[in-house]
């Protein structure tokens, strides 16, 4: 079977513009390439098996998949936001500044407002969760910019004094955008569980590639759903 990118982007449940930029960077198993491009389901599943990626042929039209969005997979929102690594910024707000910048997709306006919206959270109190870690997000969805949750993974060059609760620098912030409560709280929960666990913070330590930092992602996601079903 073969289908074209759009067909794809929701097999992958991640924006066109995402396989876009993999097939210009030739990540992604292509017969032709474009917007019009042409993909063979079989190789696709044995590639997206290989980096430990969902994918699946959609059974629900894309109104049933926005009903059930409040299941948003931990996997899914953070390829869809990618992995970004030596983030200017020696400051929350200038570190900040640089990772709104590295949201696909986004205005220059949508960034702007996006900017303002976390450093408001920001002055309410550290988004610093502890361990070097920050999860920085907005105080409401931004069901009006964005058509799909997703989690910006940022390493900046150097750590940032966040204010954290435990004091520690911030060496890696997770930018969670959400289109709603719902999908903010399930994300929130899912990257809480990793955050949690020593062995994740560890690896994210060492500067871990996009493939293996996504490969972290699904089995740490693995665990808990098998948690979950005990």
């Amino acid at each position: 079977m073969k289908l074209n990118i759009n067909e794809i982007a929701r097999c992958f449940n991640l924006p066109v513009n995402t396989l876009e930029r993999w097939i210009r960077q030739g990540r992604i198993p292509v017969v032709a390439s474009g917007t019009n491009g042409v993909f063979d389901v079989n190789i696709l599943k044995k590639w997206a098996a290989s980096k430990k990626l969902p994918f699946s042929l959609p059974t629900t039209s894309p109104a049933q998949e926005q009903t059930n969005e409040g299941s948003e997979a931990l996997l899914t929102a953070v390829v869809r936001g990618g992995l970004h690594s030596g983030l200017s910024g020696t400051s929350v707000i200038e570190v900040l500044e640089s990772a709104t910048g590295c949201v696909p997709g986004f205005s220059e306006p949508e960034r702007a407002r996006f900017l303002e919206a976390l450093m408001e959270r920001e002055r309410l109190t550290s988004t610093g969760m502890g361990k070097g870690v920050a999860i920085p997000h907005s105080r409401t969805p931004l069901s009006g910019a964005l058509e799909k949750p997703m989690i910006v993974t940022c390493f900046p060059r150097a750590p940032i004094d966040f204010n954290a609760i435990d004091d520690q620098p911030v060496f890696v912030l997770f930018l969670l955008l959400s289109t709603s409560v719902k999908v903010h709280l399930n994300l929130l929960s899912r990257l809480a569980f990793c955050v949690r666990d020593n062995e994740f913070v560890s690896f994210l330590k060492s500067a871990p590639s996009a493939d293996r930092f996504f490969s972290k992602i699904a089995d740490f996601e693995s665990r808990l759903e098998k948690s979950e079903t005990l």
